[in-house]
């Protein structure tokens, strides 16, 4: 009868521990899933960030940049960009706008054209022949100008002064 007790006693405790116990082997109904594996490789990210705007391929510190190949024109003050890149328009193979390294030798902010009979606001004159950077159709050609557009000629106009550097590549 003993044994029968200590059976019984025994029993009892094992039935207890077991059902305390936290199982190992089997997840509970509640658990989260694990993630699944498999052995293709994961698809590529793709990237939210956008790449920095060009920078200026010039050697001007301040004055204005020009890339024809680019078709974009910087504002520059002591080696800052103070605006752009911005888009620009020039003239045709016939009426090339200039390459090389000039000087801004006047301004007018109404200037009207007295041979082509256009209007050219916010003009910046920097090399022979009546080249300027000026307001004007991004998609029209030009005589041998920068055109910008409004914001950007009277950004430029106001940015530049007589004698400031101006580099067209």
């Amino acid at each position: 009868m003993r044994r029968t007790g200590v059976v019984t006693l025994l029993g009892a405790v094992l039935v207890t521990a077991a059902c305390s116990a936290p199982r190992t082997t089997t997840p509970s109904p509640i658990a989260e899933p694990e993630p699944l594996t498999t052995t293709s490789a994961a698809p590529p990210t793709t990237s939210t960030t956008t790449p920095p705007p060009p920078a200026p391929p010039c050697a001007v510190t301040t004055g204005a940049c020009v890339s024809l190949p680019q078709r974009l024109a910087w504002l520059l003050r002591d080696g800052r960009v103070v605006r752009g890149p911005v888009p620009a328009g020039f003239g045709p193979p016939d009426q090339a706008t200039p390459a090389g390294s000039f000087r801004v030798v006047w301004k007018d902010r109404e200037h009207r054209s007295s041979q082509y009979g256009t209007d050219m606001p916010n003009s910046v004159f920097f090399a022979a022949g009546g080249i300027a950077f000026h307001a004007g159709p991004l998609d029209a050609p030009s005589h041998g100008c920068v055109h910008l557009t409004d914001a950007d000629a009277a950004a430029f106009f106001d940015g530049l002064n007589v004698g400031d550097a101006v580099q067209v590549l």
